[in-house]
């Protein structure tokens, strides 16, 4: 029997897929096996039976007695059940709240008795400072500061912006990171793991902004730019904060000396490095090109920070800036016509952007097209400006067979026209101003007029002329902002550009000669599309935060110049510097120097992280031994955001990839599948998870963000549909093992809390099996000096040993090839399934203290190991319960290690490997799970007589071996005993083939309906008589031995065998249960 409080058995069948949790309740109460017996009612014994009626006469009379308990205590019950139960909430209530006794950074007092339960915020207290204070997370070097011998691996943590707190993406990010790294640590190599921050201008500022006006009623404007950079940096400061707080609950195990941010001064200056050198490398320039411009937050965005919104034809939609009632129309083509000067004719053309039409300066036709031959050299005329549009052949822009054939040309408001206007030197007419209203160049009538109200008013007035022909549903892609979710409008700027086209070459023949290795390869294959087809990079943001260019407009006194041509910009990495060569490029006439107010994209100083954390440009001694680094993990959706520019600017600036190795993650999204989102309340922060929060508190954190009194009420719904009872309080190490099964290499992850909450019930597991198991190893109990078998061992302790070693192995070689999914499986079963619920209900015989001291102190020592190496196994996916855990345990003589996570992980060792001693185990736990199937389907118990019949010697002496073991294992077992023949088994007996020369057989005589048994048999005997039948078809067609492969043929003459010595059982069983009768 097992000790109530200590450890329990859980279900042994394993599931059919791996990482699904077997639903085990939280308690340390003993829970019945799966395959045990159903309740009564589900299988009622013969009525007829003496037997079954002795047993049912017994029930009723039981019954009667419970029945009268239960109507004398009714009342009490029912007056003070309430209060007790009030009283059992509190009292679990009290238990569950812990307070942290032990001092920042030292060692956790562990001479205190174990708990009596799991208690993860308990159990992860005090450990992280500790670990921090003793210096672990630090690379471990040589004396010159190399790395050593074993190798190195180095992460830079990819730096999670400072625009809020961490969300559940992130936790999976540290969870997968966080494992490699204490994975490489532990396998003795030096590890560097660097945390850092990210400025992330754009969002930033636009969540400062946000809150700024929310809380104020102001804007930046109000403030200027030096009062709002302080509100700027004090939310900086304020998240940071937050954000380093969570990754260390998160258990990150990063070097907190060498935390960095990108707008620090060293990471400053390799920005400012970098455009002055890009610049005069010429890859850096300054030009006049269409950007996307984001009138909401009022700067240009590059391609990949812009979202296309799907139409399926006319659409009404908001638009940021406008009065919320208001909806424009979308996703519809308008068709117009344009006078042909000085005639009487017109030409057709249509958009979707009727507003654009203030902009043409040209309208374009096929030089084939017969139906406008005759205009060609010709002009439109614009009614609503004064200007002459000529009508140019394009075979390029124009498609003869779309639409009218005729397409207005509007080159300084679209890519495509912008192509169309340069190859004919069109005129590029800007009619935007920057704040989304119409500049004068659209004419007076539409002077001032915001954007969308101008859509609508140039529909009217080309109606009011006679110039509107239809407007017709047209499928569509609209470009969104995918900060602010504005309309992107295309528009000619002067910005600082990056020439892609060469660095991007370099990264492809580099990545294509191996120097970089990219999973899953689904993302390798968009890496090579985009670099292939990249377009040049506009990295100018109309932002205050960030690092603002280091380029100066060279101002020459009594000059006009055109502040867009680059010939008039000097760049510096100082004022000296840019001074220097202003004067230069003056030839000695005065200037004065002014200094862009545009800021950096982000991405161009994140793109320096690999190495600007380690001191780059100066030649650093992190940066000649930690350089490159081993390997940039990340999600997918950020592989060209950043991983690419990282590529591109690490190769051209330190001629080296910044990383070997790529990893994207997959994308989180809710349990329904649907992307977090804040306005949805699916958003979760990891510590909720990890310390449990109830439903009014999610409520309440809705109200610190920037979302108005509609979204909120929309994101409360939610939380109270997905999270009724609030989120369970699951802990760090359930969190973390969690992420890690669900990595798989797919490109999305529908997260379950639920799923983290069976996970949390594992951790329980492992806490009460290791807390059970150590009662086993009594104070006199010193572990051998080598954790190494000695060959003397039992057969369970070899089979343990064995699966084991195979876990050892597993679960390296998944960690190696990135499948963590796989890795947490192996890890989970040998736990689950090998060490809790077979070897340490095994060994309970053998540490009696009947048994012999020597067979106590072996299954002892192989205890312990199994222990400590099961703990080291989970340590990289479980940080803190297994540090608990393993400082529970007593050390080897001459250890040491003050840690498990500085402790070495176990590999596959040769003197682990028991192949023969794991097979004839195996088959005798197949034994055991074929002994419990049959009491559970003669829904037997108790006083199990189980009787196996092996056939030769070998198989026979296993058993005789095994048969105290096979009884220990077995629930309600009373006797098992081995028989060498048919003759041996007693009549009466239910019964299970395991091969041709084993069977299980269950004494169930005078305990069923024979009447039954003989008809299972029956039915039984038809089906595996027609299996038989086909396989001797099967192996009787004429080209068999020519054409089934060896193996097969083998296999299926072992399921011929196996089938007949079942036919031949059950015939026993059959005619056994007769002579009962």
């Amino acid at each position: 029997m097992l000790r109530r409080g200590w450890y329990r058995f859980i279900p042994l069948s394993r599931p059919s897929r791996p990482i699904q949790l077997v639903r085990f309740m939280a308690d340390t109460s003993v829970t019945p096996a799966a395959t045990e017996a159903p309740t009564p009612a589900d299988n009622a014994p013969n009525p007829n039976s003496k037997n079954a009626a002795r047993k049912e006469a017994k029930r009723l009379e039981k019954e009667a007695k419970l029945a009268a308990k239960s109507a004398k205590i009714g009342a009490a019950a029912g007056a003070g059940g309430e209060k007790k139960q009030k009283e059992k909430k509190e009292k679990k209530d009290e238990e569950t709240l812990f307070v942290n006794s032990t001092p920042s950074g030292h060692k956790k007092d562990m001479t205190q008795p174990m708990s009596s339960g799991y208690d993860p915020i308990a159990i992860e207290s005090a450990w992280y400072d500790w670990w921090d204070a003793q210096g672990f997370f630090a690379p471990q070097t040589q004396p010159d500061g190399s790395p050593k011998p074993e190798g190195k691996f180095v992460i830079p943590s990819p730096p999670p912006n400072v625009t809020g707190s961490l969300h559940i993406g992130h936790a999976l990010t540290v969870a997968i990171q966080d494992t490699l790294i204490r994975w490489n640590r532990m396998l003795g190599k030096t590890t560097l793991f660097v945390p850092g921050f990210d400025h992330a201008g754009i969002s930033t500022q636009s969540v400062v902004e946000k809150r700024l006006y929310k809380t104020t009623g102001q804007t930046r404007h109000d403030l200027g730019r030096e009062k709002f950079l302080e509100t700027v940096w004090a939310w900086r400061n304020d998240y940071q904060g937050r954000i380093t707080s969570q990754l260390k609950r998160l258990g990150g195990s990063y070097d907190w000396t060498r935390v960095a941010f990108t707008m620090d001064d060293n990471l400053s200056k390799a920005v400012v490095e970098t455009f002055c050198k890009l610049h005069e490398d010429g890859i850096i320039y300054r030009g006049t090109r269409l950007v996307n411009w984001c009138v909401r937050l009022n700067t240009t965005l590059s391609n990949l920070e812009v979202d296309q919104k799907q139409l399926t034809g006319r659409t009404l939609l908001n638009v940021p800036g406008y009065d919320a009632k208001e909806k424009f129309e979308f996703g519809v083509i308008t068709s117009f016509a344009y006078p042909i000067e000085n005639s009487d004719e017109k030409i057709i053309v249509a958009t979707t952007r009727p507003e654009t039409m203030l902009g043409d300066t040209a309208i374009a036709v096929h030089p084939d097209d017969p139906r406008y031959k005759h205009l060609h050299g010709k002009f439109a005329v614009h009614p609503f400006v004064e200007r002459r549009l000529p009508i140019v052949t394009d075979a390029e822009a124009v498609d003869m067979e779309f639409g009218t054939g005729a397409v207005k040309i509007t080159p300084a408001h679209d890519q495509n026209d912008y192509e169309v206007g340069q190859r004919h030197s069109l005129e590029f007419i800007n009619i935007l101003n920057d704040d989304g209203t119409f500049n004068a160049n659209a004419g007076e009538s539409f002077k001032g007029i915001k954007r969308f109200h101008a859509r609508v008013k140039v529909v009217q007035a080309l109606k009011d002329a006679g110039l509107y022909i239809e407007s017709n549903d047209n499928p569509m892609q609209i470009p969104l902002c995918a900060k602010s979710g504005d309309v992107i409008e295309p528009v000619l700027k002067a910005q600082w550009w990056v020439n892609c086209k060469p660095l991007a070459e370099e990264a492809v023949k580099r990545t294509r000669a191996g120097e970089l290795v990219i999973n899953p390869k689904t993302s390798e294959a968009e890496w090579f599309r985009w670099l292939e087809s990249i377009q040049d990079w506009c990295i100018s943001r109309q932002l205050w935060w960030g690092h603002r260019c280091p380029a100066y407009f060279v101002r020459i006194e009594g000059e006009e110049q055109d502040r867009s041509d680059g010939k008039n910009w000097v760049v510096g990495r100082t004022l000296e510097e840019a001074t220097a060569r202003a004067t230069e490029v003056t030839g000695g006439a005065k200037f004065t120097l002014e200094q862009d107010e545009d800021v950096l994209d982000t991405w161009f100083s994140s793109g320096l992280w690999p190495f600007s954390i380690l001191g780059w440009p100066e030649k650093t001694s992190d940066l000649e031994h930690f350089y490159p680094a081993s390997m940039l993990e990340t999600g997918w959706d950020i592989i060209f955001f950043w991983i690419a520019r990282m590529v591109l600017l690490g190769v051209k600036l330190t001629g080296r990839m910044p990383f070997s190795e790529v990893f994207c993650h997959a994308m989180i999204r809710d349990a329904h599948g649907r992307k977090m989102s804040k306005s949805l309340g699916n958003v979760i922060d990891p510590v909720d998870v990890i310390q449990g929060l109830t439903l009014e508190k999610l409520h309440e954190k809705l109200l610190e963000g920037n979302l108005d009194e509609k979204e909120i009420s929309k994101a409360k719904q939610g939380q109270k549909k997905d999270f009724p009872k609030g989120i369970p309080q699951c802990g760090t190490d359930a969190l973390r093992f969690t992420l890690c099964a669900y990595t798989s290499g797919g490109r999305d992850i529908n997260l379950e809390i639920l799923r983290v909450e069976g996970y949390r019930k594992f951790c329980n597991k492992i806490f009460n099996a290791t807390k059970f198991a150590m009662l086993k190893l009594d104070e006199t109990f010193v572990p051998v000096p080598v954790a190494k078998p000695t060959g003397k061992e039992s057969l369970v302790e070899k089979w343990i040993f064995h699966k084991l070693n195979a876990a050892a192995e597993e679960v390296n070689k998944h960690l190696t090839d990135r499948n963590f999914m796989l890795a947490t499986t192996a890890v989970y079963n040998f736990w689950l399934y090998e060490l809790c619920d077979v070897y340490i209900e095994a060994m309970k015989p053998m540490t009696d203290e009947s048994a012999s001291l020597e067979t106590r102190r072996s299954a002892q020592n192989t205890l312990y190991t199994c222990l400590d190496h099961g703990l080291r196994l989970l340590h990289p996916f479980m940080p803190f319960v297994t540090e608990e855990l393993w400082q529970r345990l007593p050390r080897r003589p001459n250890d040491p290690t003050p840690s498990i996570m500085v402790a070495s992980f176990p590999v596959s060792d040769a003197a682990f490997v028991f192949e023969k001693e794991e097979k004839e185990f195996d088959l005798v736990f197949n034994s055991i799970r074929t002994g419990r199937s049959l009491a559970a389907q003669y829904n037997l118990q108790s006083d199990l007589q189980l009787f196996f019949l092996a056939q030769t010697d070998a198989e026979a002496a296993v058993f005789e071996s095994q048969l105290p073991t096979i009884a220990t294992l077995t629930k309600g077992c009373k006797s098992t005993r081995l028989a060498r023949s048919a003759q041996d088994v007693p009549t009466g007996c239910g019964s299970a083939v395991l091969m041709p020369t084993v069977s299980v057989h269950l004494l169930v005589r005078g305990l069923v309906d024979l009447d039954a048994e003989i008809a299972k048999c029956e039915k039984k005997l038809a089906v595996a008589r027609l299996a038989a039948d086909k396989l001797r078809t099967l192996a009787a067609v004429a080209d068999y031995e020519a054409t089934v492969p060896a193996g097969v043929r083998a296999g299926n003459a072992e399921k011929l065998r196996t089938h007949e010595a079942e036919i031949a059982n059950l015939e026993l069983s059959k005619a056994s249960f007769a002579e009962l009768k």
